[in-house]
């Protein structure tokens, strides 16, 4: 069996001033207690929506962990990101429910509005769009998920509907 390597993605290039002083509560809080690193990862993302470089340069510092053991823990979950994301997360699933219902036309028209691909951010920051493996929705059959709300039984047309509401409620 033959196995293709994956093209590694370049990290985007993060906002010139992500301000480091958020994070000061933070480390004070778990510096010097066991199993530390997870927690403070979880509160960095928490506050800028991802893990900056420069933050965790600072946690390495502040803590003693090593850079290359933070990178380790942040690229090892998948609950962390390394480049920064939309305000609202659009998880469309791909489980076999869905994909039975088609939801390919979902992230087609999604991608098409938003005109963005899969695993990327709109220009204004305020959607990223990811493909997911299943999110358990199955009898909603196609469905999406934007932060903790579900849509379900969609089509194309209906996905980018929700969409429109967002930013109709965003620019309000």
């Amino acid at each position: 069996m033959r196995i293709n390597r994956i093209a590694a993605k370049k990290l985007q290039t993060e906002p010139k001033e992500v301000d480091l002083s958020l994070i000061d509560s933070l480390i004070k809080k778990y510096k010097g207690k066991n199993g530390n690193l997870i927690p403070i990862l979880q509160g960095i993302q928490a506050i800028y929506r991802y893990l900056p470089e420069s933050a965790l340069r600072k946690i390495s510092d502040e803590t003693g962990h090593k850079l290359s053991d933070i990178y380790g823990v942040a690229t090892f979950y998948a609950q962390f990101r390394l480049n920064p994301v939309g305000k609202n997360i659009i998880k469309v699933c791909h489980g076999t429910a869905c994909h039975v219902q088609d939801a390919k036309n979902i992230t087609t028209a999604l991608k098409e509005h938003l005109k963005i691909e899969d695993g990327q951010t709109t220009p204004d920051g305020l959607f990223t769009l990811e493909s997911v493996a299943c999110l358990g929705c199955c009898s909603l059959a196609p469905v999406m998920m934007i932060g903790d709300d579900t849509f379900g039984k969609l089509s194309g047309k209906s996905a980018v509907k929700v969409i429109r509401d967002i930013k109709k409620k965003e620019n309000n």
